[in-house]
């Protein structure tokens, strides 16, 4: 029974004793017998006859509550029901009545005031257990789970599709928004009044190039990887992205071309058969945000020497990719797959990987380092080769524990120390981290030491030694000494895709080794793993061993 049906019964109640209160103070004025004839003329088993103006006085509030928490409690037709009962309600109706009538009027007056606040006050309880009980019966199981003894088991794909999400949550790929923004790390680095002065002064030479174009004629939409340019076009909406499947937790996602879209890429395909650079500008003209022109044209600023032209090509480009983002596509949250297999998923991973050289060459090493998880957990087949830059954001973004952490969690083989890049990233990461330990008089025990990890990473590719000292340079006359040495003499394995690994990494980390303490951490162990093998030199064919086995493979992979 609802709060205002049940006002509207007590209301009429209440008038219809007013009014009977009134007939019978009215014979007590005038003649004291009538009154008693009054009381007295019928029977107290036999009810009065019901009229039409008394009927409202026999809905009685405390039987229609009872009556509802028996018939479900709420229907309005409940009410009407109610009020034309059989005789037999009647009967018990004026008997109450009848006793009403003989009790005092003041006490009568204050019975209807403990009556009238019953009421309400069953009224408010009963509507408030109705709202709890049907909270009581959403969160059931969740209730039941919390208390002790016997509760409502939940189902075990629900418990195995819980835990999978939260796995996804805490991964080591997490992105973070805040760290992605360039202008960000800039302004952590240099100050804000610098960083603005200089977007001040970009802007109004940006300004100046543009001819014919509105300036600020619409707003642009909040994307996360890049800040979009005023003087850019607004979006067109070619690009979507459907809903592959769902399995293990991950989403899976593609790209998917309008109409106008692949029309553009058509046109595309043939200027770049001819290797018709104007026709592909061209496209730009009508299709201001067709991916794979963007991209053409900022190889050709990057060749030219243009590298803000072609950074704002890029941008360009993961502005559009973002727009066409699925509702669902969450990349920062590392549980959405984005797999390369599709041909138009490929320009986001080419698009990501330029981006994040893009912020290498500004400085920006931990936007790099982002992006550069954020390319890992898009497919985890890692077409790009994403892992083989982590080792070396993490150093110079100066993120020591993270880089740890990644290389304990990120494969449960927990193999990737035998990468050439980790192995040597690892044993400068864990010299960094012994140096800031003795600062703070902390030292961890039960690890291994930097220089530990540095002799494994020799013994393991020795050929990264002969690379370095070229590369760098080291002209220590004590690597003279040590190249010397037949352990560190060639700077080929022999393995392909191991030489290439290496090659790699002493193109992209080598400006890391020009630190002096660094340097002398390498000569260190060096000499060291020298004395080592005069004295055991079985151990050099165990790592070779090793190496092999690893790196089993013919071809260059």
């Amino acid at each position: 029974m609802s709060a205002r049906l049940l006002k509207k019964v007590l209301r009429e109640q209440e008038e219809t004793r007013q009014k009977q209160h009134l007939k019978q103070n009215e014979p007590d004025t005038d003649a004291d017998g009538q009154t008693h004839k009054k009381l007295g003329s019928g029977h107290e088993s036999e009810p009065e006859p019901e009229s039409p103006d008394s009927s409202p006085a026999f809905k009685n509030p405390f039987h229609l509550l009872d009556d509802q928490e028996e018939e479900d409690q709420g229907n309005e037709s409940d009410v009407v029901v109610e009020s034309s009962k059989g005789n037999e309600d009647d009967k018990e109706l004026s008997t109450a009545k009848v006793m009403v009538d003989r009790v005092p009027s003041s006490s009568r007056k204050s019975k209807k005031k403990k009556q009238k606040k019953k009421i309400s006050k069953d009224a408010l309880s009963s509507s408030t257990n109705n709202g709890d009980v049907r909270l009581e019966n959403l969160s059931l199981e969740v209730v039941s789970s919390s208390q002790p003894g016997p509760s409502k088991a939940k189902p075990a794909n629900v418990t195995a599709g819980n835990s999978l999400m939260k796995q996804c949550r805490s991964s080591i790929l997490q992105v973070d928004p805040k760290l992605l923004s360039a202008e960000n790390e800039l302004r952590r680095i240099f100050g804000s009044k610098v960083v603005n002065s200089f977007e001040k002064s970009h802007q109004a030479g940006s300004s100046r190039q543009i001819h014919g174009g509105r300036r600020g004629s619409h707003n642009h939409r909040k994307t996360v990887l890049v800040s979009p340019s005023d003087h850019w076009p607004r979006w067109d909406g070619s690009l979507s992205m459907e809903l592959l499947d769902t399995s293990d937790g991950y989403y899976y996602f593609r790209y998917v071309h309008s109409s106008s879209y692949s029309q553009a890429q058509s046109t595309f395909e043939a200027a770049k058969a001819i290797h018709d650079l104007n026709g592909i500008a061209s496209i730009l003209q009508y299709y201001p945000y067709h991916i794979d022109s963007l991209i053409t044209l900022a190889d050709y600023f990057r060749f030219s020497g243009e590298n803000q032209m072609s950074a704002d090509a890029i941008a360009k480009c993961l502005y559009a990719l973002e727009c066409a983002w699925h509702p669902m596509f969450t990349p920062l949250q590392a549980n959405c797959q984005l797999k390369y297999s599709h041909e138009t998923n490929r320009p986001l991973f080419l698009t990501l990987f330029t981006h994040m050289k893009n912020m290498d060459r500004r400085g920006c090493h931990r936007s790099a380092l982002e992006i550069c998880k954020l390319l890992l957990s898009l497919d985890s087949d890692d077409p790009m080769g994403a892992i083989f830059c982590m080792d070396y954001f993490s150093l110079r973004a100066e993120e020591y524990r993270w880089l740890e952490r990644f290389s304990e969690e990120y494969q449960s083989d927990n193999s990737l120390w035998l990468f050439p890049n980790f192995s040597y990233s690892l044993a400068i990461y864990r010299f960094y981290v012994e140096l800031e330990d003795s600062k703070n008089t902390e030292m961890e025990t039960g690890k291994a030491t930097s220089a530990d990890l540095m002799k494994q990473a020799l013994m393991l590719h020795p050929s990264v030694v002969k690379k370095l000292v070229a590369k760098v340079p080291l002209k220590d006359q004590m690597w003279t000494n040590i190249l010397k040495n037949s352990f560190f003499r060639s700077d080929q394995t022999g393995n392909p895709t191991l030489d290439h690994l290496i090659n790699i990494y002493v193109e992209r980390s080598y400006i890391i080794w020009r630190l002096p303490n660094l340097q002398q951490l390498l000569r260190d162990s060096a000499l060291q793993v020298i004395e080592t093998l005069e004295h055991k030199g079985s151990d050099a064919r165990d790592w070779a061993c090793v190496r092999k086995e690893t790196f089993s493979s013919e071809k260059n992979e």
